[in-house]
């Protein structure tokens, strides 16, 4: 008898988790029935049909539309909608990727029905609980009866909060396995030629509401990266919501003027690999760009105060600078004058995450 799995998205980078698992349950076709389901919590414009053609995965079984709204919003839109799809669609499996809203949203609606729960990149902590994703880790992770890490740092943050051993599956990272494949296409992008790129550049990412939230917060970070330009051609894809508090606060005009820096629209993820892989520094606030220059072996600044994936910092090229004007600037020329982290590639980021996870489920499938 097929299990049948619900696999549930609510954001662009999800995806690129997502799609290795996709890839994998189509290799035991007798084993496995699946429904992939969008949130629609974030709507991006570069979800095109060739953003799941490069991801070989198919468009969402069922789109929710939830749309924007605050944490608490979401997270209801979801579960209702949720719950209205799982009564009329049973399902012996939930599966959730990631720490967004519609994680923990969804996470909530499967122990409610009492549907088991698998939770993809469980066991990340900030010990932070003022971030919004912190809390929807925790509560994902205190409801699932799989969790798969990415390290063995999560694991033992899961065994700490007390997660029976039987629960936690070391695993790997189903985004690298995502990057690898892709990687080599990536850099066929003619992203540098559209952006009037060198060969020297940094690449900015900048999006989390405490950073970009605060004028005085974001000033400081912009008049760090300002420094950097003079030394470095910046390219920073912004965000819509930097875009839209650059303008407010006023600072959108100076920093367009800047003579090194390339300010863009979004970017999509093949164009922001290339740029990544052959970036000299990447400054960013994302998790999954901490991830991803650890594995490319680019000198990575995070600009917040801590990371829930210590790993990039302990093996990887990751440094978490916060967001003091003095730190950015000073690491940076650190990484300029060629004393960058050269780290390692940490176990488990080979590309084959997600086979270890379906051979989970096969080797110890849910009980109904």
């Amino acid at each position: 008898m097929k299990l049948r799995i619900v696999n549930v998205v609510g954001a662009r980078p999800n995806f690129m988790k997502m799609a290795p698992l996709i890839m994998e349950y189509r290799k035991h076709p007798d084993a496995f029935e699946t429904l992939l389901v969008h949130t629609g919590q974030h709507y991006d414009d570069n979800m095109s049909g060739l953003f799941f053609e490069q991801l070989h995965l198919p468009k969402p079984d069922v789109y929710l539309g939830v749309g924007s709204g605050t944490h608490a919003e979401q997270t209801a839109k979801v579960m209702i909608e949720l719950e209205k799809l799982l009564a009329k669609q049973p399902a012996d499996l939930v599966v959730v990727v990631g720490d967004v809203n519609s994680t923990m949203a969804a996470a909530i609606v499967a122990a409610k029905l009492c549907i088991p729960l698998a939770h993809v990149e469980a066991g990340l902590r900030s010990f932070d609980r003022t971030m919004p994703e912190e809390i929807n880790r925790l509560v994902t992770d205190a409801l699932s009866d799989y969790c798969f890490t990415t390290s063995q740092d999560a694991d033992e943050n899961l065994r700490r909060e007390g997660v029976a051993a039987e629960k936690i599956f070391f695993v790997g990272n189903v985004m690298i396995d995502t990057l690898l494949r892709l990687r080599e296409q990536a850099l066929k992008s003619d992203i540098h030629k559209r952006l009037a790129v060198g060969e020297r550049y940094g690449y900015v990412t900048l999006h989390r509401p405490s950073n970009v939230d605060d004028k005085t917060t974001l000033a400081g970070i912009l008049s760090a990266l300002d420094v950097v330009q003079e030394n470095l051609p910046l390219v920073f894809p912004a965000h819509p919501r930097t875009i839209n508090r650059m303008r407010e606060f006023g600072l959108w005009d100076e920093v367009s003027r800047w003579p090194n820096m390339r300010l863009t629209e979004p970017i999509g993820y093949m164009d922001s690999l290339c740029l990544m892989s052959g970036a000299t520094l990447v400054l960013t606030d994302s998790g999954g760009v901490q991830e991803e220059t650890t594995v490319l072996g680019v000198p990575c600044l995070t600009i917040r105060e801590n990371t829930e994936r210590p790993v990039t910092v302990m093996e990887g090229t990751n440094t978490v600078v916060g967001t003091s004007h003095e730190r950015i600037v000073s690491e940076a020329r650190r990484i300029l004058d060629g004393n960058g982290k050269r780290g390692r590639v940490p176990k488990f980021w080979d590309g084959k995450a997600a086979q270890r996870i379906v051979s989970v489920l096969l080797e110890h499938p849910p009980k109904s």
